[in-house]
């Protein structure tokens, strides 16, 4: 049995299905049973448990031999840095006495150690909390999300504009959900010992100007690139419903994005283009 973590997120989701599609039993862990619904369907297990809750997470640890963990993602308007690491904590505490052989972490690129830089130092501490326990630990890095864009459709097909905090023309490796949980899914299935830290990104790099023209494309209507300078990215964030906090972290984290590029080994390239994630957002948002 294959236990997954924020399973009825897209990417894992995405894991789930593609081992569904292979064959294997799959148990999502998910806070709201109605969320894993169309999982369910397919053929998934649903547990609902709060990854906060150490015993219930272990005892569904118990049930499984490997497990896909994904940090759920706190509600913005809280001090997202201080409730992820919380969550981390004790997602890595019911790791403790479940019986498990193998765990696969979704982390993301550019992670380093440090405070107040988002995903990149909270995954980064995940990361290293689960190198520190006993059970054989295999760590994907996603590029930026494609699906960051998503949330964006209605806001882009009423205005005819794109924002974006990166430049237009800045050019970074993008990734979409389904190919970061084919690669996850991959990983599940692997030996034990196959640990190797491992990147995953789309099948060519994207700058934000890509991104307009493929909407432009999806939508049959022209699509420009409004970028918001830096110094308006805090506000930017607050104005979206982010804490100052949780703003000041994802803000930090923005710059970072724009600021490092690194050259990087053991590079997995998913097959999801921009265009056919865009595509398929217009689809089934229609």
């Amino acid at each position: 049995m294959h236990i997954i973590v924020g399973g009825t997120g897209q990417v894992g989701s995405a894991t789930a299905r593609t081992l569904l599609k292979r064959g294997k039993p799959v148990t999502v862990v998910t806070r709201n049973a109605d969320h894993g619904a169309d999982l369910q369907k397919a053929g998934a297990r649903i547990v609902v448990a709060d990854v906060r809750d150490t015993d219930g997470l272990r005892q569904v640890f118990r049930t499984g031999r490997r497990a896909f963990l994904l940090n759920p993602p706190a509600a913005p308007s809280t001090d997202t840095d201080k409730e992820e690491r919380a969550n981390l904590a004790a997602i890595v505490t019911a790791l403790d006495g479940s019986g498990l052989e193998k765990v696969v972490l979704a982390s993301t690129y550019g992670a380093r150690p440090g405070e107040r830089c988002g995903d990149l130092t909270v995954l980064h501490e995940f990361e290293e909390a689960l190198k520190a326990q006993p059970i054989a630990t295999a760590i994907n890095r996603g590029a930026y999300y494609m699906s960051n864009w998503g949330g964006m459709l209605d806001a882009v097909q009423a205005s005819g504009k794109l924002p974006s905090l990166l430049p237009a023309d800045l050019s970074i490796p993008m990734v979409a959900p389904q190919d970061l949980g084919e690669a996850a899914a991959e990983r599940l299935l692997e030996p034990v010992d196959e640990t190797d830290l491992r990147y995953v990104e789309g099948p060519e790099h994207y700058t934000p100007r890509n991104v307009a023209s493929a909407f432009s494309e999806a939508l049959d209507k022209t699509i420009d690139v409004e970028v918001i300078p830096r110094e308006r990215w805090v506000e930017t964030f607050e104005q979206f419903g982010f804490s100052k906090p949780a703003a000041q972290s994802y803000a930090r984290m923005t710059g970072t994005v724009v600021d490092e590029t690194t050259k990087l080994d053991n590079v997995k390239r998913g097959r999801t283009t921009l265009q056919n994630y865009v595509d398929d957002l217009v689809k089934n948002a229609r």
